[in-house]
């Protein structure tokens, strides 16, 4: 039989990727990647007017049809694969990136009364305007004594859906009335590529607080914060579920003609691009702990018992993978504390020493970081340059550096803010534990797996566990290609479920990082001291650092 193919498309923060794999090697047989024309959009609108407050992330969806025939067709051309063999494609998003739509599928902001309203673009993954919003929802939580049920985690971030939508309907009624669904932007794809609107059970659940048994959040919640709310889920939620793996419906006519592929092919239920990377990274069972590191992180583990609390989520079996209950949380700043520290703080100096040695500055700051040990510097950093996600869930906290001295050098900031990371990911990591999972190894992809050996380096001593690279620079990609071969199923040539394509497709490196048990020491006294800081920063009793962002606003 001739190889059949699936089409993979991983929309991150700045650009999307697309890669064409064939079902029976895993191997991509193109690749294609496109940045977004307008970016993120955190200052001004399209129209070079409307100014943005801080702490805003929107995008322009147009943008995410752009690419997307952009990026489908240049595989297709690259690879000489004829569309006949090509059986079927699924997204993944960055989430929760929110699209206010009209009934014929049109953003608002393509609508010219709307083009200068801020609440009509899409609403990226990290706008964290709706921290007010989301106080909002914990203390309606609390006091109906919902908070701690797994389905909430004890807190409610900014970046979930109903903040968002809650914000809108606070700052813009108008928007609100004029929305005929608030879509996950993946959702919102999935709808225009097939004609159906359904939603994603992945997204759902670990975005929307939306469980199989109870649906959404409960009449009573919604009605507490706003009686304008009271028909949200029927008037402005509508579409059935549809789960992980499963066929939104088929390729339309329309959409075939603008992909250069067939209609009719399947359609996957769209995912969270970071938990497209589980079967991306070949994790299919227990005892593998994913970590994405990107410009922020995703940690990811499959276990038989439910979680939730302190920022993890995971209360929905089946939502990334058959069988199991995928335990998330993350950190909000990694590559993107690195790139701030790199392209605000740095002295040109060390540019210019860079330069001579051939290397850009993350590469020279890692060489001069790792001639030290582990602690030399007497620095300890908490990575809240982009709010907190575990334990607090607030996305108005702040960045903390401890231990500067007038010699202190930019290489030993670098190496403690890679380290507050590695600790940040260590609590992440002791958090799911507590659901009676285990961790034998670390798994990393993300584009900081590829390029920084460093960083690994303290990760793994920090874990003290042994870590292993994914084979691809393109899981997330290659993973919602194996949610598509799913869709498609076997008789078309895919798969009978998203596991029996990760066993068969995915693959490691064969380095492995083990444990420095000298510097493993150290870090184990290093991360007491981050614990003990932590909780001195609990904005619950501490209030410095709201108090600055309120200054700041």
């Amino acid at each position: 039989m001739k190889d059949k193919y699936t089409l993979g498309i991983d929309y991150g923060t700045l650009s999307v990727r697309t890669v064409l794999m064939n079902c029976r090697t895993g191997e991509a047989a193109a690749t294609s990647t496109m940045a977004y024309p307008h970016a993120v959009m955190d200052r001004v609108l399209p129209d070079n007017v409307t100014q943005l407050p801080a702490n805003w992330a929107l995008e322009y969806p147009d943008d995410y049809t752009l690419v997307l025939e952009h990026t489908v067709q240049e595989v297709m051309k690259q690879s000489g694969v004829p569309k006949e063999d090509v059986i079927g494609l699924s997204i993944d998003f960055t989430s929760c990136t929110v699209v206010a739509s009209d009934e014929q599928k049109r953003p608002l902001c393509d609508l010219e009364e709307f083009r200068s309203r801020p609440h009509a673009y899409a609403k990226l993954w990290k706008h964290h305007g709706a921290q007010d919003e989301a106080d909002e929802i914990n203390r309606v939580l609390t006091e109906q004594g919902l908070i701690s049920l797994p389905k909430y985690g004890g807190a409610v971030s900014p970046e979930l859906l109903l903040p968002k939508i809650l914000e809108v309907l606070h700052d813009d009624p108008e928007i609100y009335e004029r929305t005929y669904a608030f879509l996950e932007a993946g959702d919102w794809m999935t709808w225009n590529l097939t004609g159906e609107l359904k939603r994603s059970g992945n997204m759902a659940a670990y975005k929307a607080m939306w469980s199989p048994e109870e649906g959404y959040v409960p009449q009573a919640v919604l009605d507490a914060l706003d009686p304008r709310l009271h028909d949200l889920v029927s008037d402005k939620l509508k579409g059935e579920i549809c789960p992980a793996g499963g066929r939104i419906g088929s390729l339309t006519e329309e959409w075939a003609l603008r992909l250069g592929l067939n209609p009719g092919i399947a359609v996957g239920a769209s995912i969270i691009d970071s938990h497209a990377g589980m079967p991306g990274s070949g994790i299919y069972g227990p005892g593998q702990l994913m970590l994405v590191l990107g410009t922020s992180s995703v940690e990811l583990l499959l276990s038989d018992q439910p979680h939730a609390d302190h920022g993890v989520v995971g209360s929905v079996r089946g939502a990334i993978m058959p069988g199991y209950y995928s335990l998330e949380a993350g950190l909000a700043a990694v590559g993107d504390m690195y790139g701030w520290f790199v392209d605000r703080i740095v002295p040109a100096s060390y540019a210019d020493a860079a330069k001579e040695l051939d290397m850009n500055l993350h590469q020279y700051l890692s060489y001069l970081a790792q001639q030290s040990e582990p602690g030399d510097s007497g620095l300890l950093a908490l990575d809240w340059w982009n709010g907190n996600k575990t334990p607090y869930v607030n996305g108005d906290l702040s960045g903390v550096l401890l231990g500067l001295t007038l010699h202190t050098r930019p290489e030993e900031i670098y190496r403690a803010l890679i380290e507050a990371n590695a600790f940040g990911t260590r609590m992440i990591m002791e958090e799911f534990m507590k659901s009676g999972a285990v961790v034998d190894e670390v798994i990393v992809s993300g584009g900081i797996a590829e390029k920084n050996p460093f960083v690994l380096r303290v990760f793994t001593d920090v874990l003290k566990r042994p870590v292993r690279i994914s084979a691809s620079d393109q899981t997330a990609a290659l993973g919602s290609a194996m949610y598509a071969a799913a869709a498609a199923g076997e008789s078309a040539g895919g798969y009978g479920s998203v596991a029996d394509a990760a066993k068969a497709l995915a693959k490691l490196k064969d380095e492995v990082y083990e444990p420095d048990q000298k510097h493993a020491a150290v870090y184990d006294r290093l991360y007491e001291l981050y614990q003990e800081t932590v909780k001195r920063f609990d904005p619950r009793e501490n209030p410095v650092l709201k108090a600055l962002r309120e200054l700041r606003r």
